[in-house]
């Protein structure tokens, strides 16, 4: 899945523009380099023009153009923000999330967990002979295959499901209200569709072969508590595959 909706990256709200002051104008004049001409109003902010200078006209105008002009820059500030935290939380290869904002969501699951009695479920999936895939065919190989094992699970996840790469050539999945049983059977579902999507690199089929475990996400576990133990089960899986 993709960098989480519902966790703290936050869009940023474009900024409604408030009219400073009120012109009130009986013929309107095309704005000059940035600054209304305001020659003909009858009034300026409720002040009627024959009490205005022309300093203090000019004065007001131009505030007036520097407050818009601060109002953009905020605007471009706050889209630059909202980009960055998204860059914060996404996976420096994969377009998912990374370990960091992977185990925020899971610590949120796991506490809606404890409020609630509502239990999730991790899965944690390795991938097999990466280095072999390295060694044979170069990194960039290897790149391409995690890419391409991301893309897989991606879809065929749920939106509501959330997946990070953990490190290396290793995933997380949170599957909300979804019990260990039910884990189990999209684990292994998730296995099977890598496994019979070969990545096509330069002519050569390479499948991709991954271990699995799973534990459910309850509300007396700390985060690092459940990736430890799914990481236990999932290395168990790993000695049961080299036996085959």
């Amino acid at each position: 899945m993709r960098v989480p909706t519902t966790g703290p990256t936050r869009r940023a709200e474009p900024l409604r523009r408030k009219t400073v002051g009120k012109v009130e104008s009986s013929t309107q004049s095309a704005p000059v380099n940035g600054i209304r001409n305001i020659q003909d109003t009858s009034s300026i902010m409720g002040i009627p023009a024959g009490e205005v200078t022309e300093k203090v006209r000019n004065a007001i105008m131009t505030l007036m153009s520097e407050v818009d002009s601060m109002r953009k820059d905020l605007e471009l500030a706050h889209r630059k923000i909202s980009e960055l935290e998204k860059l914060a939380d996404q996976d420096s290869l994969l377009e998912i999330s990374n370990r960091r904002a992977f185990v925020r969501e899971m610590t949120r699951m796991i506490s809606y967990s404890q409020r609630y009695g509502i239990n999730s479920s991790l899965v944690y999936l390795d991938m097999n002979d990466l280095k072999k895939i390295n060694d044979s065919y170069g990194h960039q190989a290897g790149d391409t295959a995690l890419s391409h094992m991301a893309n897989v699970i991606v879809k065929n996840l749920r939106t509501s499901d959330i997946v990070g790469r953990l490190g290396g050539d290793e995933f997380g999945i949170i599957l909300p209200k979804a019990d260990e049983e039910t884990a189990r059977v999209k684990a292994q579902s998730l296995i099977e569709a890598i496994k019979n999507t070969p990545l096509n690199w330069q002519g050569n089929n390479v499948i991709l072969r991954v271990a699995y475990g799973i534990h459910p996400l309850m509300g007396h576990e700390s985060a690092d508590q459940a990736l430890d133990k799914a990481d236990q089960n999932m290395y168990a899986h790993k000695k049961e595959l080299k036996k085959e």
